[in-house]
């Protein structure tokens, strides 16, 4: 499939300046003043729009849409002991096939074509996005309390090896199999270690949560004497790529580990404002070499997967907190919702506008009220635009939503059958 997009405005460029981007098959294969020579299957005018990177998110649990809405006003440990951890019981294979696909779709709506998944019944969510066409991390999310369980027979791990063995590179690439550590508070050192060996044998990405809560923070210390992230590291975790999501109290100490380690701290900020968990210290740990990348979390902690949200959010945060309004500028902060993301996901080729670079490609529509005038395009995404200013999605070369339409999905079935499922979620 070869795809001509004319006439787009693109980041690096004046607000009056114009591109062509040529398309074939997955890869981005020109970018120019001019129109290429030869034919195409599809010509897209993007007059009046903007054509940015497409936005990978770094922490979800795609699923939990079922619960959006339903664990409101509480801490972090009573959100999950009172709320959510007796509703997930009640998941099953169907119901997160489903949950997972309404929030693909959403995320496609805004603009995400990757997200970092950990969770339950993962095979259901490899089967929502091999349909979908988007890209996924996917993990099985292990907890662990008997320190003398022979954990190469615990079911949590059979069923992250048995995921990594049957769809690590499914879907040309679009799956990634990553495993997964709940927290340090829901495991036992033992098993950690056996997560740590079996992480680093299989050449795979360690997705866990880290120091998401001062608590969390605090009694780990006087559990283990050290914090969260050293005794993961000491535990051998770091020898692996690490995706920490929230990172809200780590000390000077742990951010040198995931930086000397190229870690990927996850910033939360909307789910860590709403769960009152904190925020984490954006340009400090930026400043200590630590990579960082955006994520939504579930949409139980968040209500929304919409990755412009998280960016506008940090950036205001980070500008307001430290009484510094040029400590972070727009264009860092959106870097952090693209390629950082997509470096952090294993994905070197994603996450830019470049010849050779995977042609994950977003339109946005910028002829909007809200956006008159624009004097520079990242000041314009950090500070008004809307996710439902996008109007054209694009991953791995594949159109995906364009002008209101989904091309991938039925839209009003899947409808149907999720508010079908949920009316008897908790009967």
């Amino acid at each position: 499939m070869k795809i001509l997009i004319r006439n787009a405005r693109l980041l690096e460029l004046s607000v009056e300046e114009r591109r062509c981007v040529a398309v074939e098959n997955d890869r981005i294969t020109y970018i120019g003043n001019g129109e290429p020579q030869g034919s195409f299957d599809r010509i897209v005018d993007a007059r009046g729009r903007l054509l940015t990177p497409a936005f990978y998110n770094a922490h979800a649990h795609s699923a939990m849409t079922i619960f959006r809405g339903y664990g409101e006003d509480l801490p972090l440990d009573k959100w999950l002991n009172t709320r959510i951890f007796p509703a997930e019981e009640k998941l099953t294979a169907e119901r997160v096939y489903l949950g997972s696909k309404l929030a693909i779709l959403e995320m496609i709506r805004h603009g995400i074509v990757s997200f970092s998944d950990m969770y339950y019944f993962c095979e259901s969510t490899v089967r929502a996005v091999l349909e979908t066409g988007v890209k996924a991390n996917i993990s099985r999310s292990v907890v662990s309390f008997d320190e003398k369980a022979d954990y190469r027979k615990d079911t949590r791990v059979k069923e992250g090896i048995r995921l990594f063995k049957e769809y690590n590179g499914a879907g040309d690439g679009r799956i990634k199999v990553d495993m997964s550590l709940h927290a340090e508070y829901t495991n036992v050192e033992p098993c950690v270690r056996y997560m740590a060996e079996l992480t680093k044998d299989l050449g795979a990405t360690m997705h866990l949560h880290l120091s998401e809560t001062k608590k969390e923070h605090d009694e780990a210390i006087l559990r283990r004497g050290a914090t969260p992230t050293e005794f993961f590291y000491k535990a051998g975790i770091f020898e692996s790529p690490v995706v920490a999501a929230h990172c809200v109290y780590l000390t000077d100490e742990d951010r040198t580990i995931m930086a000397e380690h190229h870690a990927t701290a996850v910033h939360n900020p909307i789910s860590n404002l709403k769960l009152g968990s904190g925020m984490m210290p954006l340009s400090k740990t930026i400043n200590a070499g630590v990579r960082v990348a955006l994520g939504t979390d579930g949409v139980a902690s968040n209500n929304r997967h919409d990755m412009l949200r998280e960016m506008q959010t940090a950036l205001l945060l980070q500008k307001g907190v430290s009484g510094a309004p040029d400590s972070l500028k727009a264009k860092e902060a959106f870097l952090l919702a693209t390629r950082n993301g997509a470096l952090a996901q294993g994905r070197k080729d994603c996450g830019e506008i470049s010849v050779g670079a995977k042609a994950d490609i977003v339109l946005f529509d910028t002829d909007k009220l809200h956006l008159i005038p624009i004097y520079d395009h990242y000041t314009m995404l950090a500070g008004a635009s809307h996710a439902t200013d996008v109007s054209f999605v694009m991953a791995d070369g594949r159109i995906l939503y364009e002008d209101g339409e989904f091309t991938t999905v039925d839209v009003e079935k899947l409808r149907a059958d999720f508010t079908e499922m949920h009316r008897h979620y908790f009967d």
